[in-house]
């Protein structure tokens, strides 16, 4: 067995800052939702209407933020996005214990905290390939992806068990609080970070370089069709996430715990295969894992239009989503690095957040698209007709081998 590479002592402390955050996310899953149905007494249109808004519009208020990122130290973006989302988390408690907490702080909320999520990934981004060397990049980005495959598995039965304990804000106190203390661990890395070289010369944020991030992707021959495969992969995994929902516990009658172990388990395949992820590098090359795991990444997903009630239904929705989380566990970390690679230091910011608001604001859209298709076909029908489409999204994988470009593009 080998011995952990150590990437340096602020690399920690961004990893642990990560995970902090990453665990107290997954604490919180489906927080807000909950809070409306069982605090509120929301319907299934509100409920929705919270989900599908707080991305689309917290994507939107977001768009200016990646080029204003760009042109200042990343850290101190970070502490402030942490500290914004610490205060907007904690003023949901705060308002449910003086009786004021209604539906429209809830809408705000999500949106806050959607605008502040992506501008603090688009600045950690640009952090992380600052503080890493360049050859050290695939092994940092596994380790975050096996991170938040880890919370993933943990987090959410924790937060239901929470939740039952101790009342439904529980778990956004304990989102709140993880991103203070990553806002303190980014503190820790300590050292000096230079302002940006360009941060003179460009002082204020003008409206034609709003776009900046989205033309440097669609100029660039292969992050233009990595671009729009994971943009539309993750839009289609996404929307039927809530129609499986309803298939498993309404139609199929599976308890809530059965449809918690269902999606809990197989996120083991997410710690192999960002372990994966830096062998199969090494082995095959980074074009040729991408191409193949972002492959069979798409063949999973039409399986889940077979489930029946009872044990081998519950048996198969494991085994598709153990497959596809693999897959996926092997191609994000890849991804992340081959991004990073490709894009000049003075981009990265832009680039992450114009990729970060176009994959939310698809999201939104497909998830509402989806559910007014299932309205009409029934829910089976339509995760059939998701998973037909995203066999389709292999295409957009680039083909040809590109070497970073790292240049410029006015």
């Amino acid at each position: 067995m080998g011995v952990r590479r150590s990437l340096g002592r602020q690399f920690g402390w961004l990893w642990t800052a990560y995970t902090v955050s990453a665990f107290g996310t997954w604490l919180a899953f489906d927080a807000f939702p909950l809070i409306a149905i069982l605090v509120l007494h929301a319907g299934p249109t509100e409920v929705s209407a919270l989900a599908a808004a707080g991305l689309a519009v917290g994507a939107a208020v977001a768009m200016p933020l990646g080029p204003w990122v760009e042109f200042r130290r990343k850290r101190p973006v970070m502490v402030a996005m942490d500290l914004t989302r610490f205060a907007a988390l904690m003023s949901v408690p705060a308002a449910y214990a003086l009786g004021w907490l209604g539906f429209t702080q809830l809408l705000v909320v999500s949106v806050v905290v959607a605008a502040a999520d992506i501008t603090f990934n688009a600045a950690a981004g640009a952090c992380l390939k600052a503080l890493v060397q360049p050859r050290d990049l695939l092994v940092a980005n596994s380790r975050f992806e096996a991170t938040t495959w880890t919370a993933t598995m943990a987090g959410p039965p924790l937060g239901g068990a929470a939740i039952a304990l101790f009342g439904p804000v529980t778990t956004v106190v304990a989102d709140a609080v993880s991103y203070l203390l990553s806002a303190v661990g980014i503190r820790a890395i300590g050292g000096t970070e230079p302002h940006p070289a360009q941060a003179d010369a460009r002082p204020r944020l003008r409206a034609r370089d709003v776009p900046d991030g989205w033309r440097y992707i669609l100029a660039d021959p292969a992050l233009r069709p990595l671009f729009f495969n994971t943009i539309l992969f993750n839009g289609l995994l996404m929307a039927t996430q809530p129609l499986l929902a309803v298939l498993m516990l309404g139609r199929l009658g599976f308890a809530p715990w059965q449809y918690l172990l269902a999606f809990a388990v197989p996120c083991v395949g997410g710690l192999i295969g960002s372990r994966l992820a830096r062998r199969l590098v090494a082995r095959f090359g980074q074009r040729k894992v991408m191409l193949t795991a972002g492959t069979l990444r798409a063949c999973w997903l039409l399986g889940l239009t077979f489930i029946r009630p009872g044990t081998a239904g519950l048996v198969l929705v494991m085994a598709v989503e153990l497959g596809l989380i693999t897959c996926c566990a092997v191609f994000n970390p890849v991804l992340a690095t081959y991004r990073l690679d490709r894009t000049p230091a003075d981009r990265v910011a832009r680039t992450l957040s114009a990729w970060s608001v176009t994959s939310k604001a698809t999201t939104a859209a497909m998830t509402g698209l989806w559910g007014l298709l299932a309205a009409v076909t029934g829910p089976r029908t339509a995760i059939a007709i998701a998973g037909l489409l995203i066999l389709t999204t292999p295409l957009l994988l680039p083909r040809r081998d590109h070497t970073p470009q790292l240049a410029t593009v006015s």
